[in-house]
């Protein structure tokens, strides 16, 4: 590749400054793929400090539900019941809550995350105990379902989203944001902080003998959406709640570490029958659109040396009203004005400045383009 070097982020490593440290490898002593047993905060307590890039936690909401629930037609709706949901009072969870976020900031790494979801049962109390003990909120998510469970006993408004909120491990830490990837996976618009996806059903969803074997699965849509988001490709994440295992999954999709907690034998095993069958993308297909920040540099000269663009090529302003000739060393010349694109182009409009790639274009293929639309397909073809 020669100057030009691949750069490992594919987008922004906020608050950071212009020089990026290289990626350090996962320590070799975590149990990477594997799922821990047993209860999550003595598991996450056997593992180092500040190892992990990012935590996503779909902890027990504490519905405290009372009585069954039917649907109109009689028939009993599967909601929630489970022991590990159960708690005997709001102090119980406070303190549980507390003490597995407690660990999960000691093994973030400075720069790592938290990702946590939740519905109105728990969400608040988790997020005043999160900002209690130093984490820094940087969005709430809004997770409307298109398809939620309707209200069957019509005394309230049906619960038709959750929550999740995103942290950093302080006020002034770093943190990794694909702003870009995130843009292009919305249609080039910026990505909202409400999220319109289907809840896990279908053929996604686990089922045993006709039952689901999990209540509360999440769909892969979510987790692909906040892993992208936020991790890069190696990176450790860690989901203290596992249940059946859609972190995992989506992580090894995405060329993502993962490591679990999990203390129900059923839901460590279908979890690792799921993941099993998971699919990992292949390596160009992992790649992910990158920020201008944080795109390999290059030089106009190279475009023109590798043949892309020839010299004596006329560019043009999309206005039309300059012109400058490609000349063979990379540099223009229009009238008496010679040099790069950027100098060039800012002289002749007198500019304080001037961005050359998107300022100059050129008829290629029967289309009008700007320099900067080749710059990529060069960019592209030095990546293959």
């Amino acid at each position: 590749m020669g100057a030009l070097t691949k750069i490992r982020k594919a987008d922004t490593l906020a608050k950071a400054p212009v020089v990026k440290a290289p990626k350090a490898k996962a320590p070799l002593d975590l149990p990477l793929g594997k799922i821990l047993s047993g209860d999550c905060i003595e598991a996450m307590r056997s593992l180092p400090d500040n190892s992990v890039d990012l935590v996503f936690a779909d902890p027990p909401y504490n519905l405290q539900l009372g009585g069954d629930l039917n649907r109109p037609d009689g028939s009993q709706v599967d909601a929630v019941t489970d022991e590990w949901d159960r708690f005997d009072s709001f102090a119980t969870y406070d303190k549980f809550t507390r003490e597995w976020l407690v660990e999960a900031k000691r093994v973030l790494k400075p720069d790592g995350a938290l990702w946590v979801i939740g519905s109105y049962h728990n969400i608040y109390r988790v997020g005043a105990i999160l900002q209690d003990i130093g984490f820094w909120i940087l969005n709430d998510i809004v997770w409307r379902k298109s398809n939620p469970m309707p209200n069957f006993r019509g005394t309230r408004f049906t619960n038709a989203h959750e929550t999740l909120l995103w942290a950093s491990t302080g006020e002034k830490a770093r943190y990794h944001f694909n702003y870009t990837a995130m843009k292009t996976l919305n249609d080039e618009l910026q990505m909202r902080s409400d999220w319109v996806l289907p809840i896990c059903n279908g053929g996604e969803r686990l089922k045993k003998d006709g039952h689901k074997v999990h209540p509360t699965q999440k769909p892969e849509a979510l987790l692909y959406r906040v892993l992208l988001a936020t991790t890069e490709k190696g990176d450790v994440v860690l989901d203290p709640f596992f249940g059946t295992g859609t972190t995992g999954a989506v992580a090894k999709r995405l060329g993502r570490n993962w490591i679990g907690c999990e203390r129900e034998d059923g839901y460590r095993g279908a979890a690792l029958e799921r993941i099993e069958s998971a699919l990992p993308l292949d390596e160009s297909a992992l790649k992910t659109m990158q920020s201008r920040k944080s795109a390999p540099r290059v030089a106009f000269g190279s475009l023109v040396e590798a043949g892309f663009i020839a010299p004596g090529t006329q560019l043009f302003d999309k206005k039309r009203r300059f012109s400058a000739t490609v000349r063979a060393d990379g540099s223009l010349e229009s009238g008496t004005e010679k040099g790069s694109i950027h100098g060039v182009g800012k002289n002749l409009q007198g500019a304080p400045s001037c961005n050359g790639w998107t300022y100059w274009h050129l008829e290629h293929e029967g289309d009008i383009k700007p320099l900067d639309a080749l710059r990529q397909t060069y960019l592209l073809a030095i990546e293959d």
